[in-house]
């Protein structure tokens, strides 16, 4: 079960750099449907185009809701596989961009919408999860006992 929480103290088995892209949309106003709805439906496309194209570079994802707010965090092998997937015609988020900024201009503040991107160096992250299932990181790039990093977050730190 993908769901089944792991016993114990883990940490994620990323290696190197890693890119983190947020990006959410915000329901400024909710009977608004025909405004948030595409947006909405959009994200799910292109997360799954993404998870059969591993070669693209997304490492992983796990969206999360919040009171008004929708967002993807998203992990990425490199800035440069995260643009080329942004800028590539053939792929679904082109479409779904421009549909976007047409239904923006037309529904005025309706929906809002914002991205976010961090490239982390190695050595610059680090994570534990106890007696969690795999999340975040650690679902996009598995993970290992704690002790095979360093126990504490400092060492960690050093070692990613």
């Amino acid at each position: 079960m993908a769901d089944k929480p792991i016993a114990g103290r883990m940490t994620a088995d990323a290696q190197g750099d890693v890119v983190v892209f947020l990006i959410g949309m915000r329901f400024n106003r909710l009977l608004a449907v025909r405004s948030w709805l595409p947006v909405m439906r959009a994200m799910p496309r292109m997360l799954r185009e993404l998870s059969r194209e591993r070669e693209r570079g997304m490492l992983g994802a796990q969206t999360l809701l919040g009171p008004r707010v929708l967002y993807v965090v998203q992990y990425w092998e490199s800035t440069e596989k995260l643009l080329a997937y942004a800028s590539a015609a053939d792929q679904e988020h082109r479409p779904a961009w421009a549909a976007f900024n047409r239904r923006i201009r037309e529904g005025k503040d309706k929906v809002g919408f914002w991205h976010e991107t961090y490239v982390v160096p190695a050595g610059g992250y680090e994570s534990v999860y106890v007696n969690m299932p795999a999340f975040g990181l650690g679902k996009a790039t598995g993970v290992v006992p704690v002790g095979r990093r360093g126990e504490r977050a400092a060492e960690r730190l050093r070692a990613a």
